[in-house]
This record gives C-alpha cells, structure tokens and sequence, in this order.
C-alpha cells in the first residue's frame, strides 16, 4: 500500500479533503441541531463551531509542519503540560462535571489535551523499543505513562475518557509488537473489575485467567502480578461504584434496563432510539426533525448528533457518513501501516486508535449498545477543545505521510 499523492506541507489530500467534508457536514448537522421550536443550548451553536473550525485548521498547518523528530523532542514537555492542566481542572475546573478549565473566552478539557500527548509520549518511549517485551514488569513505563493521567481523569470523574487512555495504551503496546498475550494479560485486571459485581462470574474470570497463566507459564512473578492483580480488581468493584457520581451509575443501570427510569436517566437513552428508529429511509429532512424541534432529545448537538443525523437523514444519510468515516479511519491506518518511523507510525496508529473508539463508543451508545459515557462523535459533534485537538493529531498524521 502507497499513500497517495504528497503535497509539500500537507501530506495525503485524501485524508485532508475527508477530515473537512466530515467537519462541514458536521457544521451543517449542528446547525440543524440548533433549528427547534423550543430555544435551547444548540439555538446558534453551529456559529461557535464554525469559528472552532477556522482555529483547528490553522492548528493543523502548523502541526503538519513539525518534523517528527521535533514532535518526538516535544512529547515530555506536552505531556508534563497536560499532566499539570489535569491537576488543575480538579482544583479550579468548571462546567457540570467539573472538567473544563476556562481560558479567557474559551474553554479548554484537559482530558483532550492529555490524550494527545499521551500518544506522543507513548510513541516516544515505545516506538525505537520494538520486542524482547517477554516480562511484563518491563511494560511498567508505558503502563506508568498512562495510568497516571487516566486515574487523574477518574477523578473529575470522566469515564469515558478513561476508557480511550486504555486503548491508546492497547493501541501503543500492539504497534510496538508486544505480544497479545501479554497485552490480555494487562487488561484482565479491567475486566475483573467489571465483573465484581457478582462473585460467580468474577470467579469464572479468574479461573480462566489463571488456566491461561498456566498454559502460557509466564515468569512467576508475572503470574503471580496477574493474579493478585484480578483479585485486587474484584474487591475494589463496590468501592468504585460507590464513588462514581449519582448520575454515573443511573447511566449504568439504565443501560441494562433504559425502563426502570424512563423519565428520568432513562431519558436521553429512549429518546435517542426514537429519533434512530424513526428515520426511515430517507429521515424526515433536514432540520426537520421532530424529536430534536420538540426538544424530546437531549444533547442533540453534542453527545446525540448522530441521532439528529439519522432522524432527519434517515438509512441513507447514516450510510454516507459511515462511508465517509470509514475512508477516513482507512486513510489514517495506512499512513501508519506505510510509514518507516516507529515514532510516526506508533503516532498514526494511536490516532486511528482513538478516532475508533470515540466512533464505536458514540454510535453504541445511541442505539443502546452501550452506556452513555459522553464521548463525542469526532468531527460531527459541538466541542472546540476536542475538535482542535483532533485537528492537532491529524496534522501529525499528515507529516508522518509526507515525511514517508
């Protein structure tokens, strides 16, 4: 496989033209957002969105201009910044979470900014060590590099943010070959924490960790990590869900019955399947939703856009953005598959990494595939921090495919 045409500067038009079509779309898809009968947040939003859009394009001219060696001579400092700004949404954060720092006019999430450069500094320290990963002790630098902002994350509390640090780490740890085993074994704890909530299946899991431990005969150490690791997880599974926020666990346990509280948290969940299931094929038209005029649909220009795309867009609507971003997730893994630097290329594939997860995570979630976590629809949904950010890593992409 060859990335297409270079242009100096730039790097894959392609991916280029494809980033900006789905953020125009996704400008007009806010704006639709914001066409209701009832005056509410979305009422103009598409006028913020468009200004973000001016400030990320110039963000990505410049970040396509970086070598990747600067950008790997950047990675600490990015990520010690990002670590600070953490610290300090916890103190002085804003917003009903409490994770936006206000800068002036604008405000900025410290989560965003920290998944970025998280992946450089990953890239960096594990991107010129491919293999020889046979102890699981010898992970416990990136182990370290994401654990610390993601615990930082937990705090604010950000779930779903959260959860894409461990894929960058997932995705970081599989572009530097380290073995699958040893990946599965790094999550099991995860898992185990998941499945606490009742001791039979948790207990299921272990068996099955620990005859997989048996099978493979990793260092005994490492078996032993592993295992008193999975239990640790099981006991901390109440005192976690305990300490999650009451409108956290509502989105939980919604989740599994969106009925038991249909007024309330089940709310946006019901709504969203509504506006889903009632696009047809060909949706009611644009900016004519009824779901999102009447106001029935809560966050409609952020967490639920794609629900406004396929209430007013219908079947077919839905099937040309998936298309769109399904060329876009194509682009960007080729850049990584193409390019011969272990920096770039571990960068490339952690953005491709994350611009799956917030996909998967967002589309699940509308259609009740999966809790509710927050996480935007990239390039489509309202959010200048993620957006501009999103732009930063895809100028980085877009160097790693000129610099091929």
């Amino acid at each position: 496989m060859t990335v297409s045409r270079r242009i100096p500067g730039i790097g894959d038009p392609t991916l280029l033209a494809l980033i900006v079509l789905l953020t125009a779309l996704g400008i007009a898809m806010i704006y639709s957002a914001g066409q209701v009968d009832i005056r509410s947040l979305a009422t103009g939003i598409w006028l913020r969105q468009l200004t973000w859009f001016a400030v990320a394009i110039v963000v990505l001219a410049v970040t396509s201009r970086f070598s990747i060696r600067f950008l790997e001579w950047l990675a600490p400092l990015a990520y010690a910044a990002s670590i600070l700004l953490l610290l300090l949404v916890l103190v002085i954060g804003t917003g009903p979470s409490g994770s936006w720092l206000e800068l002036g006019p604008a405000r900025v999430q410290p989560a965003e900014v920290a998944k970025l450069a998280t992946i450089l500094m990953l890239a960096r320290v594990l991107g010129g060590d491919r293999g020889g990963y046979d102890r699981l002790v010898m992970l416990w630098k990136p182990l370290l590099l994401v654990v610390i902002p993601l615990g930082l994350v937990l705090r604010q509390p950000d779930l779903g943010s959260a959860l894409v640090f461990a894929v960058i780490l997932i995705a970081a740890l599989f572009w530097a070959s380290v073995p699958l085993f040893r990946i599965f074994l790094l999550v099991t704890p995860g898992v185990g924490l998941l499945l606490g909530f009742n001791w039979i299946v948790w207990g299921g899991w272990f068996l099955i960790v620990a005859t997989c431990l048996y099978i493979d005969r990793p260092y005994l150490p490492d078996s032993v990590g592993v295992l008193l690791a999975n239990a640790a997880a099981g006991a901390l599974t109440l005192p976690v869900w305990n300490s999650l926020a009451d409108y956290q666990r509502n989105r939980l346990l919604v989740f599994l019955d969106p009925e038991i509280d249909p007024l309330g948290s089940g709310w946006q969940l019901v709504q969203s399947k509504v506006a889903v299931g009632s696009g047809g094929l060909l949706g009611a038209g644009f900016a004519q939703g009824p779901q999102k005029r009447l106001a029935f649909l809560p966050e409609q220009h952020t967490d639920f856009i794609f629900s406004v795309v396929a209430e007013e867009l219908g079947f077919a609507g839905v099937a040309v953005f998936l298309v769109l971003f399904a060329l876009l997730l194509y682009r960007v893994l080729q850049t990584a598959v193409d390019t011969e630097d272990d920096f770039g290329g571990s960068v490339a594939f952690c953005v491709f990494a994350v611009l799956f997860a917030h996909l998967a995570v967002n589309l699940g979630m509308t259609i009740g595939m999966l809790p509710i976590t927050g996480l935007p629809l990239p390039l489509v949904s309202y959010g200048g921090s993620f957006l501009v950010v999103l732009y930063a890593g895809f100028g980085m992409v877009q160097r790693v495919a000129w610099e091929k």
